[in-house]
């Protein structure tokens, strides 16, 4: 029988959820979870799964322990007793990963940021190997919400 945490249903926000789920754990959140925390993804209804680095594997089935050895390599930002990656971070991560990665969520988390910056992503960081897939995601980004 699988070993499931808590889901987001029943919480007024994803914070809260990851909050109650993983506060204060030594674990770090990446991916769509870490654009959740940083606000910059409005997330799913009824998310059951979150993304995070970890040291070791967790107990529970619906979260993707992305193990590493050290978090010392990781830009880490931290909200309350929660820790993510930072938006720099985050979005290399799933750039570099894009087969696998969360398009809506890096589609959207990259909007919002081109919106809050004065139409730039002045401030962004993209690492070399991950500047081909930011350029074909960008553009996506910038007409995001004029594609409705």
């Amino acid at each position: 029988m699988p070993n499931i945490s808590k889901t987001s249903n029943g919480f007024i926000s994803n914070r809260a959820w990851f909050r109650d789920v993983l506060g204060g754990e030594d674990l770090v959140l990446c991916h769509t979870s870490a654009l959740e925390c940083l606000q910059l993804f409005s997330g799913y209804i009824n998310e059951s799964e979150i993304d995070v680095y970890a040291k070791m594997q967790g107990a529970y089935d619906n979260i993707n322990y992305r193990i590493v050895n050290s978090f010392d390599n990781l830009e880490v930002t931290c909200i309350g007793n929660l820790k993510c990656t930072s938006f720099n971070q985050t979005i290399n991560d799933m750039l570099k990963n894009y087969d696998n990665t969360d398009e809506q969520a890096l589609t959207e988390a990259l909007s919002k940021y081109y919106y809050m910056n004065d139409n730039s992503f002045r401030g962004l960081v993209v690492k070399d190997e991950n500047e081909k897939v930011f350029n074909f995601v960008k553009n996506h980004a910038i007409d995001y919400y004029d594609e409705g």
